[in-house]
């Protein structure tokens, strides 16, 4: 069973920067979107950034201009920058992967990123 592994996540101060990355254990054909996702204690998982089988991009409006999602398609692994960090950016960050044959969903085990005022 192919698993996806989160990785580069930690503490950092405010205003600093982290890059988290994501890779398969195995081979995944046909994937249609990678994407971050993060949640807090308490609160619902959210979308933090997508990225498609295009290269297209899109992000959640609480981290437009400070976060960069990109894709190595060769070797299925996807990257987040997160510069600027904040408190509020304190969360468990997971992985994501959609493909569509077969159409099936991967979710990383999830990697704490903790910001400190």
């Amino acid at each position: 069973q192919v698993h996806l592994v989160e990785s580069g996540g930690g503490l950092v101060q405010a205003g600093g920067s982290l890059r988290l990355s994501c890779a398969a254990s195995g081979s995944i054909f046909s994937i249609l979107t990678m994407s971050w996702y993060r949640q807090c204690p308490g609160k619902q998982r959210e979308l933090v950034a997508v990225i498609n089988s295009s290269s297209g991009t899109n992000y959640a409006d609480s981290v437009k201009g400070r976060f960069a999602i990109s894709r190595d398609a060769a070797n299925n692994t996807v990257s987040l920058q997160m510069n600027s960090l904040k408190p509020e950016d304190t969360a468990v960050y997971y992985c994501n992967y959609n493909a569509y044959r077969p159409m099936r969903t991967y979710w990383g085990q999830g990697i704490q990123v903790t910001v400190s005022s």
